[in-house]
């Protein structure tokens, strides 16, 4: 009867085998980040249809580099998407964390207790864990602890020989623009350049962009720079509506085009009376106008992007102008503006802002594929670095925050009566996967890593990880080894979501997409 209500094009799955095609596509992500975990996990090479290649080990750029047509591995690389946009790392985790929360709740189908008891377990498991973490968590103290956050998140990608000096500069960087504990991802730009090595790297307290001036004739440099951005045209307005202009004579002809040099030279004017010598202009500047403002010496940018204008403003201290008689209110300043041509391309630097609002963090490397592989790294770094300045607390990395939890959660699973004990005790195995896999990343023996780990944390020292570059277990939060405190709630909220959603879904319809069919005409009588 359901064969022939439903549509031809619809094809169903039902019950156990929905559940399991939906747990099998959420493995399958899960096992392909998997090896990608830790400082020592291995690199995947991208090769989109263009021939395009990315080098990567970074959770949420190979899940969306991927084609993944499954609607529940969708789902998996959305909520890598939501953690890379909420804490900016732990992308790889959560991803490893769902599929093991998925796996594990197989083995409870399989013992036939139903879906609803498993998420009412999950559920349980998941709050007293969140509770658990905002329990053992420690204030950040001091700057290196921040130093020590970001070369956590940036060890393992291809930045790693000079995590200390990009932990240094995204530190300071989030220094330079914070206020009241809260850092704007957005006022801290991330600039690329081929250069000779990572370590060429700098923090320019100002703005750095691909940009030339726009005519050659000005100067090149300009220092104690007062900087006026204006979002206005340096050019004539053209008409809104269809306008004809009669001449009859040449003299006419002259006044007209005499008129409209003499209001360019009327606005340039202004805007060297009020004492700019750099103009960012978002519109166009006209080459009359060009001239002018070059023979003043000053140097002149046109067709800046609206973001760029925004930001160059909290960087000069400076506001946007839309009005020439309010130039003066708007100027901005730095100590130097210099145009610096690297290869092929013309950078302009600004820099030497007074408090700074917002600052560029130029990154340089020899290749492309390595510039964008240390950008990745960075943004991971940034990522931990500004919510650990929002929430003000962390916690031991290295698979030390995994045991210590999974060991609390059991104790918790014997004071529950039902079936949920169950699966609160399969939540905990859950989590022991995370050192597990960076164990068995580093080629050391995972079973034999976890077991030490679990009796390290019975006999009470609750901040026992695995320290990879030593290969030994020890209080990893000491040894420099910590992640903010939001990564791991994200993280653990969000694979559980998931997982709970995947659950409860008995039932999978998917409509095939429709074939256009074509006409063929035979010949005709």
């Amino acid at each position: 009867m359901a064969d022939d209500v439903i549509n031809s094009n619809v094809s169903r799955a039902i019950g156990r085998d929905a559940q399991r095609n939906n747990i099998a596509a959420a493995k399958v992500i899960a096992d392909i980040v998997k090896t990608t975990l830790g400082p020592k996990g291995m690199d995947k090479m991208l090769v989109d249809n263009s021939g395009n290649i990315t080098v990567t080990n970074d959770g949420v750029t190979i899940l969306e580099e991927m084609e993944i047509d499954h609607p529940a591995a969708k789902m998996m690389v959305e909520i890598a998407k939501t953690q890379e946009t909420e804490v900016g790392d732990g992308t790889t985790t959560v991803a490893l964390l769902a599929g093991k929360l998925l796996e594990n709740a197989e083995t409870l189908l399989d013992r036939r207790i139903h879906p609803t008891v498993i998420v009412k377990g999950y559920n349980l498991a998941m709050e007293k864990s969140l509770e658990i973490l905002e329990e053992i968590a420690l204030p950040l103290s001091s700057r290196e602890i921040m130093k020590q956050i970001a070369m956590t998140a940036m060890t393992g990608k291809g930045a790693e020989s000079d995590k200390e000096l990009l932990a240094s500069l995204i530190v300071s960087a989030s220094e330079e623009v914070g206020f009241g504990g809260f850092v704007d991802k957005e006022d801290i730009k991330i600039e690329k350049m081929k250069g000779e090595k990572i370590s060429q790297s700098e923090l320019i307290k100002g703005f750095v962009f691909e940009k030339e001036r726009a005519n050659i004739e000005m100067p090149s440099k300009v220092v104690e720079a007062r900087i006026l951005l204006i979002d206005f045209p340096i050019e004539l307005k053209s008409p809104e509506a269809e306008t004809k202009i009669e001449i009859s004579s040449p003299e006419q002809l002259e006044g007209f085009m005499a008129s409209e040099e003499r209001y360019i030279k009327e606005l340039v004017e202004e805007i060297v009376n009020s004492g700019a010598n750099v103009v960012f202009c978002q519109k166009g500047i006209d080459d009359v106008a060009q001239y002018y403002l070059a023979k003043e010496g000053v140097m002149a940018f046109r067709r800046v992007q609206k973001s760029d204008m925004e930001k160059i403003a909290k960087a000069v201290s400076g506001k946007i102008v839309s009005n020439i008689r309010d130039i003066e209110l708007g100027l901005g300043s730095a100590e130097l503006v210099e145009e610096v041509k690297v290869g092929d391309n013309s950078y302009t630097y600004v820099r030497g802002c007074k408090n700074p609002r917002a600052v560029t963090l130029l990154l340089r490397a020899g290749s492309s594929h390595v510039l964008d592989e240390v950008e990745r790294a960075v943004k991971d770094g940034l990522g931990d670095v500004i919510t650990a300045f929002r929430y003000g607390k962390a916690v031991p990395g290295g698979g030390a925050v995994e045991i210590e939890l999974a060991k609390r959660l059991r104790t918790f699973a014997k004071g529950i009566s039902g079936r949920e004990q169950l699966a609160v005790e399969e939540f905990a195995k859950s989590l022991e996967s995370i050192p597990e896999t960076l164990a068995e990343n580093a080629g050391l023996d995972a079973v034999d890593i976890v077991a030490q780990l679990k009796k390290v944390h019975e006999s009470g020292v609750s901040n026992a990880g695995l320290n990879l570059f030593t290969d030994k277990i020890e209080d990893t939060f000491a040894s420099g080894i910590i992640e903010p405190l939001k990564v791991k709630t994200q993280a653990i909220s969000s694979a559980t979501e998931l997982a709970n959603m995947i659950l409860r879904i008995d039932d999978v319809l998917i409509s095939k997409p429709k074939q256009i069919k074509e006409n063929k005409f035979e010949g005709l009588d």
